[in-house]
């Protein structure tokens, strides 16, 4: 995850964030404020171009973080893929497409969004989990991630990284 925000205008100043976001699994109809809340990362090469219908088609992957005016906030993909290597623990998982709108990065929401995951991928008896990030990878790296050869992942996700983007592959055993 990229958590630097997109490049924009100097940022106001925070109101105080009163309530909670509720993360809860992303529904069809929730595509078009998925591509919204996304908008921002892709412009600024932080996340991969996504139609509006992939979105749609692949709302069970999403948890989002909806606030208390209902929009969302926050935003993380699961896909599980079958047992991918010789000797491998299980399917893999793959995260994408994560998120945090800009006026709630550094507020935990992006942790909250990888605790619900992480316990996603544990009632799927998931054996790992693997992302590629252009940013830091530092929330990543602090949920028990570690740099990891392409060569493990799933070949599927792995054959479709764009090598232009330059992202580092991570990994979690879990």
């Amino acid at each position: 995850m990229n958590t630097a925000a997109p490049p924009t205008a100097p940022p106001s100043p925070r109101a105080p964030l009163t309530a909670t976001p509720v993360v809860r699994p992303a529904r069809p109809e929730d595509a078009a404020a998925l591509a919204a809340l996304s908008r921002p990362f892709v412009h600024a090469g932080a996340l991969r171009r996504r139609p509006l219908t992939l979105y749609a088609a692949h709302a069970a992957d999403f948890l989002v973080a909806e606030g208390p005016d209902g929009t969302l906030e926050g935003c993380l993909a699961l896909r599980v893929h079958a047992a991918h290597t010789e000797g491998s623990r299980g399917p893999a998982g793959v995260l994408y497409n994560f998120c945090v709108a800009r006026h709630r990065q550094g507020s935990g929401l992006g942790g909250q969004l990888m605790r619900a995951v992480l316990a996603r991928a544990r009632a799927r008896s998931l054996g790992s989990l693997f992302t590629a990030t252009v940013g830091s990878g530092s929330l990543f790296l602090r949920h028990g991630f570690a740099p990891a050869g392409v060569r493990l992942a799933p070949e599927a996700w792995a054959t479709s990284l764009d090598p232009s983007r330059n992202a580092r592959v991570l990994m979690r055993t879990l």
